[in-house]
Formats: structure tokens, C-alpha cells, sequence
């Protein structure tokens, strides 16, 4: 256990490393720059800790693990940032379909970092 928690603040780093810079890049351009880090941070800050500490104690094996851990983490951030960033002037908005997407693939990106990297 207490390898994770030493784990913990490299992981985090990693993955924002890798996250930011795809949400950068991908997040419509009604996003500030700032918006943009602060995702990246913050994010990744909100579920990397489940991730990481709680879904290993509650799940057994590789797979089921990985399906619902990969599941979570994309989930979870699409429906914070669509809370916190979505604008409800409404209308028919296909920058937030962007959005929620460049942010699954950032999570496939750090997922599959990890995957290589971690093989």
C-alpha cells in the first residue's frame, strides 16, 4: 500500500504531462488558455486519486479493473467539465461534443502511455 502512495504524486504528474497538452491543443477555442491548464490540473486531480487508491481495493483482477477504471476516469471528467465549463445559453453547441471527446482522448492517451511504458 504504501508504494501507491509514493506512486501517487509522479503518477499524477505523468498523467497530467500527458493530458494537458492533448487538451490544449483540442478543447474548442471558446477555451482560454488558462481554461485550458486548469483542465489538465484539475481534472486529472479529480479522479486520479480514485483511480489509483480506491478502485484497486474494490475490484479484483487486471481487466475488470481496467475496463472500469479506463470507463470512470473519461466519464467522470466529461461530466465535470461539462458542469463547470458548459454553457447553457442553449442552442445546439457541437463544441462541447469536441470537448467531451478531445477529453476521452486524452485519457487514452495517458492510458496507453502507461500501458507501454508500465509493460
Amino acid at each position: 500500500m504504501n508504494d501507491v502512495w509514493r506512486f501517487l504524486p509522479a503518477g499524477y504528474a505523468l498523467s497530467v504531462a500527458i493530458e494537458t497538452p492533448v487538451l490544449w491543443v483540442g478543447l474548442s477555442a471558446r477555451h482560454s488558455w488558462r481554461r485550458r491548464l486548469f483542465a489538465g490540473l484539475w481534472l486529472t486531480a479529480c479522479t486520479y486519486p480514485i483511480v489509483v487508491l480506491t478502485l484497486p481495493v474494490l475490484i479484483s483482477g487486471r481487466v475488470p479493473y481496467l475496463v472500469i477504471a479506463e470507463t470512470f476516469a473519461p466519464a467522470a471528467e466529461c461530466g465535470l467539465f461539462y458542469v463547470l465549463f458548459h454553457d447553457r445559453r442553449g442552442g445546439r453547441d457541437l463544441s462541447l461534443w469536441r470537448d467531451l471527446g478531445v477529453i476521452v482522448l486524452a485519457n487514452l492517451a495517458s492510458f496507453g502511455f502507461g500501458e507501454w511504458w508500465f509493460r
